[in-house]
């Protein structure tokens, strides 16, 4: 059996470059990603990266599949729909992720407002939560973001999310997940965001909520602007 996961390779006996390997090629963490927090499909995996066409998407997850990060399966009846999960060793990849967005985010050429899928922006609320912030808040909060819900839990100083039922949930956040991370993120005020996202719930602990995300700060610029 031909185990090559893909023609082209590093030749080189570093695990990092073994890494680059795998999962090195364009989309393919971004595929990754979309996998962390459950199944999908692959027209839902279309529909959260929606600049990777057809072909691409097909050829990477065959990729990730030879490579043992994600499996496929068939749904049973009535649903009988094909889907594509991470393996147990696939879903420990998302350190990965958090380690490389904190780092990314110091980035001095990074520009706010860029479109998040919804896996994207949970994702990085579990990586930039800052549990000292959380002192004796106990809540769950409830995101309706286009057609998922999820549930996030503080209690005892620390913070879960993934995708669950929002209804019965202390405050709802239902809309634009771009709003969404605009007001965390991005230093937009509720008001700047009312026409895309609406809360429902307590609004105080809306307020203290979205404040439990901090960035990190930015690394300095060191490249001279172009005076062409």
């Amino acid at each position: 059996m031909d185990c090559t996961v893909k023609k082209r390779a590093y030749q080189d006996g570093c695990a990092t470059a073994h890494a680059l390997d795998l999962i090195g090629d364009r989309w393919a963490m971004l595929i990754m990603r979309e996998l962390i927090l459950g199944p999908k499909r692959f027209t839902d995996l279309r529909g959260s990266l929606p600049g990777i066409s057809a072909n691409v998407l097909t050829q990477r997850l065959e990729e990730l599949e030879a490579a043992s990060i994600l499996v496929r399966r068939r749904l049973p009846p009535p649903a009988a729909s094909q889907i594509y999960e991470l393996t147990e060793w696939g879903r420990e990849s998302e350190i990965l992720f958090q380690v490389l967005g904190r780092w990314a985010c110091r980035s001095p050429t990074m520009q706010p407002g860029m479109p998040m899928s919804n896996a994207s922006v949970i994702l990085s609320m579990r990586t930039m939560i800052d549990r000292s912030r959380i002192g004796d808040m106990n809540a769950t909060v409830g995101l309706r973001l286009g057609d998922e819900e999820f549930r996030l839990v503080i209690k005892g100083g620390d913070f879960t999310a993934g995708r669950g039922e929002a209804a019965g949930a202390d405050v709802i956040f239902s809309g634009d997940p771009n709003a969404l991370a605009g007001l965390i993120y991005g230093g937009l005020a509720f008001e700047d965001v009312a026409a895309a996202l609406q809360v429902d719930g307590n609004r105080t602990l809306a307020e203290r909520f979205v404040r439990l995300f901090p960035l990190p700060p930015k690394a300095p610029a060191t490249a001279t602007p172009s005076s062409g």
